[in-house]
């Protein structure tokens, strides 16, 4: 399934970039102006939803915390549970982490032992609203399958090509981005 021109002028037209955010240098791509078009957020959910209505998955996990609006929608969509990836701390239950590397440091994702079930290779689709240099992306995805699910796919609005995280997180599974920015 592939975005019309007319869908995905749409979304892109409902994106709106805020320059020197948050540093200078940097043009933030802001989804806030998406959301709140009903028009553009439809168009975009029911994208996702034709995509992936066939890809027999078990449930949708979302990446702290923008994925959330979409994950959580599209799984509700779907018919399928929908599990959060959070920063180390937020989850209050026993958790597995995988750690990744910032510019100035290393973070970490968490997620419930137990999110997927007892669904044996369960199959996810990972979801979030942009991807950069994907470290994070890189890290919920291994989480995913170290948890013996099986991430079949990282979905993402925005994927800023002329960074190499695309690139880097196809080593670990396929990747989908509606909006290419190079």
């Amino acid at each position: 399934m592939v975005l019309s021109n007319t869908e995905r002028k749409i979304i892109e037209d409902s994106i709106r970039d805020i320059k020197d955010f948050p540093k200078p240098g940097i043009v933030f791509k802001d989804i806030t102006t998406l959301l709140n078009n009903k028009e553009a957020y439809g168009v975009l959910m029911n994208h996702l939803y034709q995509r992936y209505k066939e890809y027999n998955l078990d449930y949708i996990a979302g990446i702290d915390a923008r994925g959330f609006i979409f994950g959580a929608a599209l799984a509700q969509m779907l018919g399928l549970g929908f599990v959060p990836i959070r920063k180390k701390g937020k989850l209050p239950y026993t958790t597995i982490s995988e750690k990744y590397s910032l510019e100035y440091g290393i973070d970490e994702v968490e997620v419930h032992i137990d999110a997927f079930g007892n669904i044996p290779n369960a199959k996810v689709l990972m979801i979030d609203d942009l991807i950069a240099t994907g470290g994070t992306a890189n890290a919920a995805a291994t989480l995913i399958n170290q948890t013996g699910a099986t991430c079949v796919e990282a979905c993402f609005i925005i994927g800023l090509g002329f960074l190499d995280g695309q690139t880097k997180l196809k080593e670990t599974t396929e990747v989908y981005s509606l909006i290419e920015v190079n």
